[in-house]
């Protein structure tokens, strides 16, 4: 399994090794999230790790694969970081990958409670930092307040239509 990170979005891969060369199993993108869960939020957060790596993991049992190695290549491994984010989410999504749990992030992480937090810290110390650090997802009528009931439900959709499609 590799994950790679660019500046808009996340992409977690499973890879097979051949004689002929590599080849992907199955992949999932932060930019899936929308169309599969309805994420609204941003797409590069801690959050859409977790639940890309969530969608890779259910979209890999959907093909019999239930064990992978993470390979990080060049990339360092930061724990809590949106890599190990993805990892998580790749785990609690049933797939069996070789991780020291304490590396990962805590659930609270994983939901966005900590971007809310931040938000209403923000928004009633400097509202114009407020509207500068979040004017993406305010432009597009979501508020960062929402992460945790948005998070909870993209990860059912995820649960309910790939279950269905593998």
């Amino acid at each position: 399994m590799t994950v790679s990170i660019s500046n808009k979005h996340i992409y977690g891969q499973i890879h097979r090794a051949s004689a002929k060369g590599d080849y992907t199993i199955c992949s999932a993108s932060s930019s899936d999230l929308s169309d599969i869960g309805g994420w609204r939020g941003s797409p590069k957060n801690i959050p859409s790790a977790y639940l890309t790596g969530y969608l890779l993991g259910k979209r890999s049992l959907g093909k019999d694969l239930n064990s992978v190695v993470y390979y990080s290549g060049v990339a360092s491994y930061i724990h809590g970081s949106r890599i190990a984010s993805l990892v998580k989410g790749a785990k609690d999504a049933g797939l069996d990958i070789l991780v020291d749990d304490e590396s990962l992030p805590d659930e609270s992480r994983t939901k966005g409670e900590h971007i809310m937090i931040y938000a209403r810290k923000l928004e009633s110390e400097d509202k114009k930092s407020f509207n500068h650090s979040f004017s993406k997802i305010l432009a597009s009528g979501f508020s960062p307040f929402d992460y945790a009931s948005q998070f909870e439900q993209t990860r059912k959709a995820i649960e309910s239509r790939v279950a269905t499609a593998s």
